[in-house]
């Protein structure tokens, strides 16, 4: 039975209580209604544009037709070249972190430039990856290219989200493990993480949104591209844009509205999908 947290208060701070809650309610209430109202104006705008054509098709300039195949397969290969780096690598330096690490001042110097990292403005990303692996490392505009720009970018997300997922494990199961005689290692991998699987699929999920939103990093090293390469290995050295890219283009270069919109909604259901697909992922490996 729900208990009136109020009760026994004197009437001042039960309207003072009564008014905080209406605020709460108020600002939950509006963040949605504004999440609903662009998610659907973009649904509108955009999905009367979507045909099989649209989708399946490589965009031709000789017969004037506009399709985004490329796009969605660059996409799709950017998510996952930057997910197999960038995931092992901030999962592993959060466990280093807050399992390994001795040196408290060491961990907070790195905790500070994590935050710092995730603070700073995509196109700079873009800058240094254009320097680094366009120019130094001779990669060219190039898929690789901008999966490892935006691995820099997401390994700040991941492993922050990652710290904190595991220290919501209580020091009562690292205790209980150690104390039965379990190694260190044995201990992280069959109870911390786990325990903490929550959080680190909410940082991956985190990093699929700034991937898949991302362009200004992407137009300095992966290039406008839009030929199609169904070849991973070989789409890695080739130029390619990607959704986000190609909505850029088609907007503010060519003024295609339509199109733009159209790009807009496949990126919100993808979006979706994802998110999906790892709370799905996320309750099939609890069970287990």
């Amino acid at each position: 039975m729900k208990q009136d947290i109020t009760k026994g208060l004197s009437g001042k701070r039960r309207a003072y209580s009564g008014v905080m809650r209406g605020l709460t309610y108020l600002c939950a209430g509006v963040t949605v209604a504004l999440i609903v109202f662009v998610i659907a104006y973009i649904f509108y705008r955009g999905l009367g544009h979507i045909s099989w054509e649209f989708l399946t098709t490589a965009r031709s300039v000789l017969n004037e037709t506009i399709g985004i195949l490329p796009n969605i397969i660059n996409t799709l290969y950017i998510i996952f070249t930057t997910l197999i780096i960038a995931l092992p690598l901030g999962i592993g330096a959060a466990v280093y972190l807050n399992e390994y690490a001795q040196n408290r001042a060491f961990v907070r110097i790195i905790e500070f430039a994590t935050e710092t990292l995730t603070g700073i403005p995509s196109i700079i990303y873009g800058l240094f990856g254009y320097l680094l692996f366009r120019q130094k490392l001779g990669l060219g505009n190039s898929i690789l290219a901008g999966s490892l720009t935006l691995v820099i970018m997401v390994l700040p997300i991941v492993v922050r989200t990652t710290q904190e997922a595991l220290r919501t494990v209580p020091l009562a199961y690292r205790e209980g493990a150690l104390g039965l005689g379990a190694t260190k290692w044995h201990m992280i991998r069959t109870i911390i993480l786990p325990s903490s699987l929550d959080g680190i699929i909410g940082g991956a999920i985190l990093a699929v949104g700034r991937v898949v939103g991302e362009s200004a990093a992407l137009i300095f090293t992966a290039g406008t591209g839009y030929a199609l390469v169904t070849n991973y290995v070989q789409a890695l050295g080739t130029s390619g844009g990607s959704l986000s890219v190609a909505l850029y283009v088609y907007v503010y270069e060519q003024g295609k509205f339509d199109v733009g919109f159209a790009i807009a909604a496949i990126l919100v259901i993808i979006v979706l999908l994802i998110n999906f697909a790892a709370k799905f992922a996320r309750r099939r490996l609890k069970r287990t």
